[in-house]
Formats: structure tokens, C-alpha cells, sequence
């Protein structure tokens, strides 16, 4: 990704996961701490602090993709070079790209249950709202892996 749009994907993902990182560790120590030394705590930030890590799980499974630095199961490569080896990671990065569209249609279609049960996360922030970077997420990862698997016939495998 070397266009502007790119970039600007690029410095907005890793900004979201530094942001949520911070805030993560600063929101649940505050929590620790209201709890052991004041006998208090905030009643909401249980489920506000779930719902930060679903965000930086998947956050950070974009930016896997991107990098492709993601798991992958890849037994076959020990066994196969050349342009075998190319093309059975290319299919493979196909398959990876029909599951995330698949996980992207369905969490698609929870998010559409919860905005029209109009159900609430935690305060007054609607599940819809919380649950948002699931399709989205799987979506740019599906378009992500697309492009790998695109690339594979043209690019030398990784060593083993």
C-alpha cells in the first residue's frame, strides 16, 4: 500500500491499536486499583474493556494480514518448491479469503439484528456500535488476503 489511501489505512489501523493498548492497560489498572484501595469500581467498564479487546483482536488481525504475519498452517511447503509451492499458497490465501468473507457476511448480519433490537453494549453505546469492526474487519482482511493470493504465482516462496 503506497497510495495515500493506504497510508492512511495503514497509520490509522496501528494509531487505533496503540490508542486501545494505552487505554486498555490505564482503564483496567484504574479498575484494580478503585477496587482494592477505595472497596469501588465503575460498573460499566467491565464490558466496555471486553468489547475494547474484540476491537484490538481484530485490529490486530488486519494488520496480521497486512503484514502477512498472520497463523498460518503451511505443512505443505516442507514438501513442495517452485511454483507448486506458489500456487498452493495462492489457493490457500483464496481459502482464507472465502472464510473471512463468509465471517464478514455473518457478523454483518448480528450487527443488523442488534441495530434493529436496538440492544445496548454498555451505557449508552448500542451493541450495533460495539460490534461494528466485525464485518469490517473480516472484510479488509478477505480484500487483504485476495491480494496476497494474487501475488503468490509472481513472488518467491518464503524459505522453510
Amino acid at each position: 500500500m503506497k497510495h495515500a489511501a493506504g497510508q492512511l489505512l495503514r497509520g490509522t489501523e496501528n494509531g487505533l491499536i496503540a490508542l486501545l493498548t494505552v487505554a486498555l492497560v490505564v482503564l483496567a489498572g484504574a479498575q484494580i486499583v478503585a477496587r482494592v484501595a477505595f472497596d469501588a469500581g465503575w460498573g460499566d467498564l467491565e464490558a466496555t474493556l471486553r468489547i475494547m479487546v474484540l476491537w484490538l483482536t481484530l485490529l490486530g488481525a488486519m494488520v496480521a494480514a497486512r503484514e502477512d504475519k498472520h497463523l498460518a498452517i503451511d505443512a505443505v511447503s516442507h514438501y513442495v518448491r517452485g511454483t507448486a509451492a506458489r500456487v498452493l499458497r495462492a489457493v490457500a490465501y483464496f481459502a482464507a479469503t472465502g472464510v473471512s468473507l463468509m465471517l464478514s457476511w455473518y457478523s454483518l448480519q448480528l450487527v443488523r439484528g442488534e441495530f434493529e433490537s436496538g440492544t445496548m453494549a454498555f451505557a449508552a453505546v448500542p451493541a450495533w456500535a460495539a460490534e461494528a469492526i466485525m464485518p469490517l474487519a473480516f472484510a479488509v482482511m478477505a480484500l487483504r488476503f485476495a491480494g496476497h493470493a494474487l501475488r503468490q504465482p509472481f513472488v518467491a516462496p518464503p524459505p522453510a
